[in-house]
C-alpha cells in the first residue's frame, strides 16, 4: 500500500512542452486517508536532479530512507493527478517534514490560505 510521502517511479508517458515525462520519480502527496481507500488516481509532484532554484522547488537530499541516488528537487509547479496504474516501483519515503514543506509550497503556488 502507498503512503503519503512515498517516492515512486512512474511512467508519465510522452511529455508535452516542459512537462515531466517518461519514467520519472515522483512524490505521492495524496492524503493518507484517501490512500488507505486505494484510489484509482493519485496526486504527485515529479522530482528532478536538475535544480533550477525556482521558488516552487523543494530540495530533497538523497538518503537511505527515500531511495534517491542523488539530491533532487520536488517540482511543485508540475503537480498532477495520475492513475495509480502508472506506479512502477516504490523507492522509499521523504518523511513528514518534507511532505509538509511541499504542501506549504503548493498552498503558496495555488493561493490557498494556510
Amino acid at each position: 500500500m502507498l503512503t503519503s510521502g512515498d517516492i515512486v517511479d512512474l511512467d508519465l508517458g510522452t511529455p508535452e512542452g516542459r512537462e515531466a515525462g517518461f519514467r520519472h520519480p515522483a512524490v505521492i502527496l495524496t492524503a493518507q486517508r484517501i490512500l488507505d481507500a486505494e484510489p484509482a488516481v493519485l496526486q504527485i509532484v515529479p522530482l528532478t536532479s536538475t535544480k533550477r532554484g525556482f521558488a516552487t522547488e523543494v530540495e530533497i537530499p538523497a538518503d537511505g530512507t527515500n531511495g534517491l541516488d542523488q539530491d533532487s528537487a520536488a517540482q511543485c509547479q508540475h503537480i498532477r493527478a495520475v492513475s495509480s496504474a502508472r506506479v512502477l516501483t516504490t523507492r522509499g519515503n521523504i518523511g513528514p517534514t518534507l511532505v509538509t514543506q511541499i504542501r506549504e509550497t503548493l498552498a503558496v503556488l495555488l493561493d490557498i490560505p494556510t
